[in-house]
């Protein structure tokens, strides 16, 4: 999982790419990269968080109107400079590309690449592949006429191609020198991009595609809709828009990015993250009150921040006080998206404090977005126990995560996955809590898709239910790809 964002503009980019990358900044703090262009490509790249990574200085030499940016969560490759995007190659013309979601079958698309057309890949991450495979449908003499919609037209075939090629999740922008802003998505639209335009006071307009709509308000620009799935966007130099859906198979979006993923200002796919989650939590509640009417906690404590919406109206649906009796420090970053168990159970701690006065004596009931791995909800409720908790009662916004996901989500391996060996009474064991309950994947779904007008037909769940929109994954592949990231962890 990854921020990916592209600006057209009538003014300088860097700015408002930097922007937007702060917005994005809690979809991965690995890395981050930044790429305008107007004649020539400008970059700037670098490990760590946002902030760490650019300056003043660096957004005055990013110059041109037009770029796109990145900010890195690591499911693919290593944790080295060259993994960082924006990536780019120099011919035809010039192409640069910043991709999120993951590639199933990228391993025989980079061999192929090395092996039969004997191209050099200077990465291990499976967005060059993309690249190359994009670069390959534009290699033609008639790449360089100045007729747009001919253009289209051949960066249509292209994007066909990749389609046809690549198995898994993907949400790309690019930039092409002297041609213009180029976003798609996979057929199945599993990864959000979003798009959205300003207008100017000459009556030209802007434009933006991002994994979400947060920076959108910010920045001036109005949600248009989501780049639709299968489909192909184009602004030339000039700023005309074209829009085709190539290829469109059922749209299945990622669900646990109404979980955890997106911020809860973000509207995907024509649904607000925020009600979703206030929904989750009504659900979860009414379960609660079917499987044990007798057991009304004192206090509704949630663990922040992905969690705060859901405890909400848990609390509000029982009747009970809401409290945010676990203070979060804001200065370190999301738990789950760090590279190991070591630094998730290390940084719990760094991470939340308890409130005493919320927690001792009490009957507490922590509400958590999901339970992956499960070391850090042990530790939250260790703490809490540590404060004096009476009775502690765990709920997950989520069903049970059993399988692993090979679209974007660093959960890799199943043996890392709690629920996948262990019952709902083992893992209540575990946690050391008194009462354990799991969200049940229809409320889940009914949660997501209670408000806004959507054409989602299935959402893609399967880490919960072991379905893979993008072709079967055979029990062996899966061994494959999960050994081959847990590799890729040991080198980091």
């Amino acid at each position: 999982m990854c921020g990916i964002v592209g600006i057209f503009s009538h003014h300088p980019v860097a700015p408002e790419l930097y922007d937007s990358l702060v917005h994005l900044q809690h979809r991965g703090q690995d890395a981050a990269g930044m790429l305008s262009c107007n004649n020539k490509f400008y970059t700037k790249h670098g490990l760590g968080l946002v902030r760490e990574i650019f300056s003043p200085a660096d957004m005055v030499k990013l110059h041109g109107n037009m770029g796109i940016a990145h900010t890195r969560y690591p499911t693919a490759g290593g944790y080295d400079i060259s993994d960082v995007q924006p990536l780019w190659i120099g011919s035809p013309r010039g192409i640069a590309l910043a991709h999120n979601g993951n590639l199933v079958n990228y391993k025989m698309l980079a061999q192929e690449m090395t092996e039969v057309k004997h191209r050099h890949l200077n990465s291990s991450i499976d967005s060059e592949v993309l690249l190359h495979l994009l670069a390959d449908g534009l290699d033609d003499h008639q790449f360089a006429a100045d007729d747009e919609s001919h253009f289209f037209s051949l960066l249509g075939s292209s994007i066909k191609n990749i389609f046809s090629r690549v198995e898994g999740a993907y949400s790309v922008v690019s930039v092409i020198i002297g041609k213009g802003l180029v976003a798609f998505r996979d057929p199945h639209g599993i990864r959000p991009l979003v798009m959205g335009e300003r207008l100017n006071a000459d009556g030209t307009k802007d434009y933006i595609f991002a994994s979400e709509t947060t920076m959108f308000y910010a920045l001036g620009f109005s949600v248009v809709g989501d780049v639709q799935p299968g489909e192909l966007v184009f602004v030339n130099r000039s700023g005309k828009l074209f829009r085709q859906v190539i290829e469109r198979k059922q749209f299945s979006p990622c669900i646990f990015e109404y979980v955890y993923f997106a911020r809860p200002d973000s509207t995907l796919n024509e649904i607000g993250v925020y009600r979703s989650r206030l929904y989750m939590g009504q659900k979860l509640a009414q379960s609660w009150k079917k499987h044990y009417p007798n057991d009304m906690p004192d206090v509704v404590i949630p663990v922040p921040f992905t969690s705060n919406t859901a405890a909400l109206s848990f609390a509000h649906e029982l009747g009970v006080r809401y409290s945010e009796g676990l203070y979060k420090n804001p200065f370190i970053g999301r738990t789950f998206i760090m590279p190991n168990s070591e630094q998730r159970s290390r940084n719990v701690r760094y991470k939340l404090t308890p409130q005493k006065s919320e927690i001792e004596n009490k009957t507490v009931l922590l509400v958590d977005d999901s339970i992956v791995r499960g070391t850090t909800c042990r530790e939250i409720v260790k703490m809490v126990r540590e404060f004096g908790a009476k009775e502690i009662y765990f709920v997950s916004s989520c069903p049970p995560i059993k399988n692993p996901c090979f679209y974007g989500v660093d959960m890799p391996s199943q043996a890392e996955l709690i629920a996948a060996h262990r019952s709902t009474e083992e893992i209540r064991q575990y946690l050391d809590v008194d009462k354990l309950l799991y969200q049940e994947i229809d409320d889940l779904v009914k949660a997501v898709t209670q408000r806004g007008g959507h054409a989602i037909e299935n959402f893609c769940m399967a880490c919960m239910d072991g379905r893979y929109v993008s072709g079967k994954i055979e029990e062996k592949e899966q061994q494959i790809l999960s050994q081959r990231r847990e590799a890729e962890r040991d080198l980091a």
